[in-house]
């Protein structure tokens, strides 16, 4: 099993490819959860994410003849990226396949990084299938995401950063896909410190750890479904899955519109782009999934920061209609001249934004003389909108809330 002597080998090998990302106190966070929060931010890690420090490990640790041979691996996109750029700065040639709705902005990121990038397959789980085909077929050296001492061992670097510059950390809270990360995290830190409690969140719509662990043997789901695609694996790795078992103290979940809350008010309140992936620790926080206390010292490790713009968008609609500040509703107007006018006073009145305006005359489901109104609206609270809901009711509209 890893050990804290293998995490400490890897921070030499890592050093001059990743950097040591900062840990940021933030007044705001601590101050809506009433502990002491500090963000790892692995966000303003080369290539976005964390995963540089495994891949670099597991490359720089390869004999010879398998680096002459090149890699092949698989990845929805942090990893890829990862084994990209340590591939290139190592002279190895890299194949990374990817799955075929992996994001844009990954596919090219990992292009430009120096990989041949090969699209197969629904989800990770798929993508490595064909990656094995062409392990066998090209010879290659197929280089894990997660389930790998050496990538776990570089991925542990970050416990070991935390432990530097907060000795006095109480609780880290850490993202889980294949458990790769988690792994070399929670060695490094029981490593040195036994009393560091390690707290792992999953997405429900992944959640093969959580399941795995109640059931006490590793599931494989038939499919995954998340926002947050960096961690959307059907499965924990077998040896990811025993150190877990060992050394990680709970595994809790969160759904992805408490994500996408945490990674809209890290972005409003924080200043911090993150993507899904990266945003599940806080959302554990924000949450409560877990038991702290008052003042207690935690770490939400941000680990990555490469959202697809199209994403982005989405999440942030979906944070913004979680929070009350968006509202679409639909209503009928008498089809007279003015009545559009009416409607826009009645909701300007109630200190509500319009968006946006959809007006159907055409509509099946109104009479002749009547039209369809939907309105996008920007409130400011679920407050708002139920007194903004209550004042068009009071003139006689009826309303129907969409989102």
């Amino acid at each position: 099993m890893l050990e804290l002597a293998d995490v400490l080998a890897a921070r030499d090998r890592v050093a001059e490819t990743s950097r040591h990302t900062p840990l940021d106190y933030s007044h705001t966070f601590s101050a809506m959860t009433d502990a002491d929060i500090h963000l790892k931010l692995e966000t303003f890690q080369r290539t976005g994410a964390f995963k540089i420090r495994g891949a670099t490990n597991r490359i720089a640790t390869l004999s010879e003849e398998a680096r002459e041979a090149g890699v092949v691996t698989a990845s929805a996109g942090n990893h890829a990226q990862g084994v990209a750029l340590a591939a290139s700065r190592m002279d190895v040639d890299a194949v990374v396949v990817m799955p075929e709705n992996a994001p844009i902005s990954k596919v090219k990121a990992t292009k430009s990084y120096g990989a041949e990038v090969v699209l197969a397959g629904a989800d990770y789980d798929e993508a490595a299938e064909r990656a094995h085909e062409l392990e066998r077929e090209e010879g290659r050296y197929y280089l894990h995401a997660f389930d790998d001492e050496m990538v776990m061992a570089g991925q542990g670097t970050i416990g070991l950063e935390i432990l530097e510059d907060l000795p006095t950390v109480e609780t880290v809270v850490v993202p889980i896909g294949g458990g790769g990360l988690i792994s070399g995290i929670a060695t490094a830190l029981k490593g040195k410190r036994e009393d560091v409690r390690v707290v792992g969140v999953q997405a429900e719509g992944a959640a093969s750890v959580a399941e795995s662990l109640q059931k006490g043997e590793r599931v494989v789901r038939d499919s995954v479904d998340t926002i947050a695609d960096g961690i959307a694996t059907r499965t924990v790795g077998e040896q990811t899955f025993e150190i877990i078992k060992a050394r990680v103290d709970e595994v809790v979940t969160v759904s992805d519109d408490e994500i996408a809350v945490a990674l809209t008010t890290l972005l409003e309140r924080g200043k911090t782009l993150v993507e899904g992936a990266g945003a599940v620790p806080l959302a554990a926080l924000l949450f409560e999934k877990f038991d702290f206390v008052d003042d207690e010292t935690i770490v939400p490790a941000l680990c990555g920061g490469n959202i697809d713009m199209n994403m982005l968008t989405t999440v942030i609609v979906r944070g913004l209609v979680e929070t009350g500040r968006y509202l679409r509703l639909r209503t009928v107007l008498h089809d007279r001249p003015g009545a559009l006018e009416e409607l826009a006073g009645i909701v300007s009145a109630h200190g509500a934004n319009i968006y946006a305006i959809q007006h159907d005359r055409t509509s099946r489901d109104v009479a002749m003389n009547d039209a369809e109104v939907e309105l996008d609206l920007e409130t400011r609270g679920f407050d708002h909108i139920d007194d903004l809901v209550a004042g068009l009711e009071d003139h006689g509209y009826e309303v129907e809330v969409l989102v």
